[in-house]
């Protein structure tokens, strides 16, 4: 059975640094992409940014551009486990944080087009 489960969401400070991590067991993503997104409250929810697991380099991401320049997804491959970091975080930051797999991402394909298959159960984040 998959599972994602995500871990390390909690207070941030305005302008401080957030790190989730996202732990996959079950299967695992070798051809497809896994992502963060997030819900603020009274909004949708919105695509972050991806990776492409087909790629061995990690090399193959995706920001949307409310994160665009101050995020970072990477993958380790050793551990199954996905991480998300944002720097210069703002109170708008302030969702519940998801953990995503199994869709198809590019350079032409908007974020509100992803439609995991996988979920986690999701992470709360508050800046304030």
């Amino acid at each position: 059975q998959v599972q994602l489960v995500e871990s390390g969401g909690g207070l941030v400070q305005p302008g401080g640094s957030l790190r989730l991590s996202c732990a996959a067991s079950g299967y695992t993503y070798s051809s497809c992409c896994m992502g963060w997104f997030r819900q603020s409250p009274g909004k949708e929810r919105e695509g972050i940014t991806a990776i492409y697991t087909g790629d061995s380099t990690g090399g193959t991401t995706y920001y949307a551009g409310s994160v665009q320049g101050r995020s970072t997804i990477s993958l380790d491959r050793a551990q199954n486990i996905m991480y998300l970091t944002i720097d210069a975080m703002k109170p708008e930051d302030t969702a519940t944080y998801y953990c995503a797999a199994d869709f198809v991402c590019g350079p032409h394909i908007q974020p509100r087009l992803w439609g995991p298959k996988d979920w986690g159960q999701g992470t709360q984040v508050t800046v304030s």
